[in-house]
């Protein structure tokens, strides 16, 4: 499921991370790496916060749609 479908309090794990290399890197500079383990803390209007360990991230929806959680 994308991690745009993600409840505010729940952790998942990073599956996969659908797009080109630019989306990916994207990501991955951030900390959304495959296998990584995130925990939703806002998900309503405007871009979601996830926190990747101690850091707290900003991803907007339309990159937050391809990254497949479970």
């Amino acid at each position: 499921m994308p991690l745009t479908f993600v409840k505010p309090g729940d952790m998942v794990k990073v599956k996969d991370i659908i797009g080109g290399g630019v989306v990916y890197k994207l990501l991955m500079e951030m900390g959304l790496n495959k296998g990584s383990k995130i925990k939703m803390i806002k998900n309503s209007s405007g871009p979601l916060i996830v926190a990747v360990g101690e850091r707290r991230i900003a991803v907007g929806r339309g990159m937050a749609m391809k990254v497949m959680v479970m």
